[in-house]
């Protein structure tokens, strides 16, 4: 299975891990820690060091109850590492925008993938992408970031996100994004209780089986808060226990702050996965 990010073809007969950068002063886990470019291009190359296939650069806090900055601030905090880490790293580049001027100058900066937690909902950021050939993830989120954990309701969650997914992939097709250019992400902690995203993991095959690469980003969120009692910072075992699970049922993208150990945990994680039948 490829992932075409404009000029860069990834491998994911295996799964790959994401390395989150967020270069904002809110983001719920590493707000403010990277908000100098320096900084951000130093974890960029731990990152790199320690195995990330992707780095996700992030301009915008998406946690529950943020409001997304002026456009101008978003592009000052995301090209300048964009273009560093282009610069200086083999490896994909990927930018978690929605806004299509943002997608055009982080790809003239160097990125090749656009992580969009909105799905590409918004018409120019849908044909951006499919201007510029860059790689794109279409994740479900229920409402806005601002309102999404107000009262998250589903009839089906399962049914419903999937649903979405597969439109999404549709829409993405028909504004002429190449279909190996697309991945799918069900966003966990988006819209979602816990009781909704564990239904959500324990299906992740279902999801795997829509025809793209599967994505998932698990890291450090609540439902490792809500499996365990632990805070945000106590929250790497459990993320790296469900970054495995993960892994087992089918995805090939993991998006993760602590990149090493998801690593190891992605590949044992896809070994002990079920073969085609379920059998064993």
């Amino acid at each position: 299975m490829l992932l075409r990010c404009r000029s860069r073809v990834l491998n994911l007969d295996t799964p790959v891990v994401m390395g989150v950068l967020n270069v904002t002063p809110d983001s719920f886990s590493d707000g403010g820690r990277y908000t100098d470019p320096a900084k951000a291009l130093a974890a960029a190359r731990a990152m790199y060091a320690a195995g990330a296939a992707l780095i996700d650069v992030g301009g915008e806090s998406t946690r529950p109850g943020a409001e997304p900055p002026p456009l101008e601030v978003e592009l000052q905090r995301v090209v300048p590492v964009v273009r560093a880490i282009a610069a200086e790293l083999d490896v994909v580049v990927s930018v978690d925008t929605s806004r299509a001027p943002v997608i055009a100058a982080a790809v003239e900066a160097g990125a090749g993938f656009i992580n969009d937690v909105r799905g590409l909902r918004d018409e120019a950021a849908l044909a951006a992408c499919a201007r510029l050939g860059v790689g794109v993830c279409v994740m479900h989120m229920q409402g806005e970031p601002s309102t999404m954990q107000n009262a998250p309701a589903y009839r089906d969650v399962v049914a419903e996100v999937r649903g979405y997914l597969a439109g999404r992939i549709a829409q993405c097709l028909a504004a002429g994004i190449a279909p190996e250019a697309i991945c799918v992400d069900p966003g966990f902690g988006f819209g979602k209780t816990s009781e909704h995203n564990l239904a959500l993991l324990v299906a992740l095959e279902e999801f795997a089986a829509l025809g793209v690469p599967l994505a998932v980003g698990l890291s450090r969120k609540s439902l490792a808060g809500a499996l365990t009692g632990r805070a945000v910072g106590e929250r790497l075992a459990g993320s790296v226990a469900l970054a495995a699970i993960a892994a087992s049922r089918g995805a090939r993208l993991v998006r993760a702050h602590d990149v090493a150990e998801t690593l190891d945990a992605v590949r044992i994680g896809w070994a002990a996965r079920r073969p085609p039948g379920g059998e064993r």
